[in-house]
């Protein structure tokens, strides 16, 4: 077998609108389905629970600025060729290369976390003990990647992330009173340590390290090009409404049906979500509803984030990256990806307490947002072509948004850890 990448056909020129934006879709539906992972759940509901819909209004707000930021990483992809890590490595030196590239080993270390402690949870909805869920989540996802195709695991990632759409029934069935849902949302208690916490968790959970360099090397490995940027944005906005549309059904459950009846109750695991939210659907059916939106959830977010750290690592140290190299052409790379995927399992079935980390996480990224964005932003300034580089009028959109998003996070974050 050849060592020389297998060329990944281009969606072609010349389709149909409708047709283009099929072919060029994926990218941005993956990442953002990842990012409605079971830490973002938790937190969602937590939000719920602890502030009704007082928490509401920031996944609307969020929508805007997950796609202000994803697009860079598209448009960077595209008009560049380059993932991430290899772009940071070329404009800035190996040094901030490898600093970035730890930055995503955190945050990947921390999702990985959260989304097998949530297939753990699942399992224990259905009394199967961990030692057969987990390895057989890690089964699922090895056998996925192990294809040498950038296509098909992609269509395999939306399918199993589209499960997420199983929260908005559970948010129907919930019944919420829309008149306290209007008049809670707009009156936020915006000076208070413990909502401010949340606010950054949320943030966290909408904008992660590993992202930013998913989508921006999934864009290059599918070898997009200047004429399928209108279709891929369309495809990172659509992403972007759709997972802060299941944040806010996830948050809008847990204040409907929680909050009114145990305002103090305690989310920190799958099965306590799934018991508390669920009595409007029957106790089995509930069950059933809620696991497929976790699992759908934790899966897809696994896949990405493990990705992202193998692409992630091979743009700084060099090594082969691509899902259309064979694994033994690219053992590095889908190397890490199985090391994080069976890492994840091993560590989640050896500390089984550690869903309790998830709230937590989402603040970790907050907290990281300066470093993510401050690369991602800079990056567009120095190293697309004149034409596409960030300048003028959107140029300053960019970093109002940027700016004000991690004076939140991080701000938000450290008074809710030291003043909380």
């Amino acid at each position: 077998m050849s060592s020389v990448i297998k060329p990944q056909a281009a969606p072609r020129c010349g389709l149909p609108g409708w047709a283009m934006l099929m072919a060029v879709f994926g990218p941005g539906i993956v990442v953002m389905l990842a990012d409605t992972d079971v830490g973002s759940i938790i937190t969602a509901g937590q939000s719920g629970v602890q502030w009704g819909y007082k928490l509401l209004l920031p996944q609307f707000l969020l929508m805007p600025v997950l796609y202000v930021v994803q697009e860079l990483t598209v448009r960077l992809g595209i008009f560049t060729g380059k993932g991430h890590g290899e772009l940071i490595r070329e404009a800035f030196g190996p040094g901030w290369a490898w600093f970035s590239a730890s930055g995503l080993a955190v945050a990947t270390i921390g999702a990985l976390l959260t989304e097998f402690s949530g297939v753990a949870g699942v399992g224990d909805l259905f009394g199967i003990p961990h030692y057969v869920s987990l390895p057989l989540a890690a089964a699922a996802l090895l056998g996925i990647v192990v294809t040498g195709s950038y296509r098909r695991v992609e269509r395999v990632a939306i399918a199993v992330g589209l499960f997420e759409l199983a929260f908005f029934f559970v948010a129907w069935a919930a019944h919420p009173d829309l008149g306290l849902m209007a008049t809670e949302s707009l009156h936020p208690p915006v000076f208070n340590a413990s909502y401010e916490y949340l606010v950054a968790a949320n943030i966290g959970a909408v904008i992660m390290p590993w992202m930013v360099f998913y989508q921006q090397s999934a864009v290059a490995d599918k070898r997009l090009q200047a004429e399928h940027f209108h279709a891929a944005r369309w495809d990172t906005g659509i992403g972007a409404v759709v997972t802060q549309l299941v944040m806010a059904a996830v948050l809008i459950a847990a204040a409907a049906s929680i909050r009114p009846h145990a305002p103090q109750a305690s989310l920190s695991t799958v099965g306590q979500m799934s018991l508390a939210m669920t009595p409007y659907l029957g106790a089995e059916f509930g069950k059933v509803v809620f696991a497929f939106g976790v699992l759908g959830a934790g899966l897809v977010a696994a896949i990405v984030a493990s990705l992202a750290l193998a692409w992630g690592l091979g743009e700084v140290a060099g090594y082969r990256r691509s899902l259309e190299y064979h694994p033994l052409k690219a053992k590095w790379f889908y190397g890490v990806y199985a090391v994080c995927v069976i890492g994840g399992a091993l560590v989640v079935g050896l500390v089984p307490n550690l869903i309790s980390l998830n709230v937590g996480v989402q603040v970790m990224n907050a907290l990281l947002l300066p470093v993510v964005l401050g690369f991602l932003v800079r990056l567009a300034m120095v190293t697309l072509p004149e034409a596409q580089r960030l300048k003028g009028w959107y140029m300053w959109v960019v970093f109002g948004v940027c700016a004000i998003t991690c004076a939140f996070g991080v701000l938000g974050g450290i008074g809710g850890l030291f003043l909380g």
